[in-house]
């Protein structure tokens, strides 16, 4: 008689290996820590040109007052995106951040995988993109058509902005290329879930109606199925008491 085969040890080793590279995505979190501060970086330079602004604003033409808006929204853009890194990375790649139930959690971050984050990063680097290249026509403007340098303005000319534009449309490109492998991931998605769905039960056929149909009669009765029959022939009983007014108008004749 063969002696039973004892189990065999567990892979200490793997799961030592395994353990160190799942503990290693802490390295992350001094990455994002890092964004954090260039975030604090960004807001000083935003307050330094919203003073420039205020302040000079009387020595300003249009153009330079909308260039040092646009500087603003690109700051303030590139904000978000900083924002989307920080959280949508640290939530998808390091741990979760367990704020389920706070009220100023993002509408995003309830759904936020690898393909939303993406979409949703080249959506924001179009918008960035798209301020930059405005920045570039404005400031086109103020270079003469010689192309000679203004005061403290580069110069920017026609390969300038068609090598941005270029790079603008390539941008939109991408985004629209992750926006269809997002949506083919949830179809197929979809689809997975309907093949795997367990089958509904079939509806009551015409044979079971009548049974079902007749059971709150049966139970407004008590139970005894005879109760409907008596109300329905006990109705006719009273039609007589209609008729007697009759009666008395077929014994004129004889009186």
């Amino acid at each position: 008689m063969n002696a039973p085969q004892q189990p065999h040890p567990a892979p200490t080793f793997g799961r030592y290996i395994g353990g160190t590279i799942f503990f290693s995505r802490w390295l992350q979190a001094p990455l994002y820590l890092g964004l954090i501060i260039a975030q604090v970086v960004y807001v000083a330079h935003f307050g330094k040109e919203l003073q420039h602004l205020v302040a000079d604003f009387n020595h300003l033409s249009e153009a330079d007052i909308m260039l040092i808006v646009l500087g603003l929204v690109d700051v303030v853009m590139i904000a978000n995106l900083l924002i989307m890194v920080i959280i949508g990375g640290y939530e998808t790649f390091v741990s979760r951040i367990r704020m389920s139930n706070h009220p100023d959690q993002p509408e995003w971050l309830s759904h936020v995988n690898p393909n939303v984050l993406k979409v949703k990063l080249a959506m924001a680097i179009i918008g960035i993109s798209s301020v930059h290249l405005l920045k570039t026509f404005i400031e086109a403007g103020k270079v003469h058509p010689a192309g000679h340098q203004l005061a403290g303005q580069p110069i920017i000319t026609g390969d300038t902005m068609m090598w941005q534009t270029l790079i603008h449309l390539a941008f939109i490109a991408s985004a629209v290329a992750l926006a269809y492998i997002d949506w083919l991931s949830q179809k197929s998605l979809t689809i997975q879930n309907a093949t795997h769905a367990p089958a509904a039960e079939p509806a009551p056929g015409p044979a079971e109606a009548p049974a079902a149909a007749s059971a709150p009669a049966s139970g407004s009765a008590g139970g005894a199925p005879v109760a409907a029959p008596v109300y329905a022939t006990a109705a006719p009983v009273a039609t007589p008491a209609a008729s007697s007014p009759a009666a008395p108008a077929a014994r004129r004749p004889g009186a």
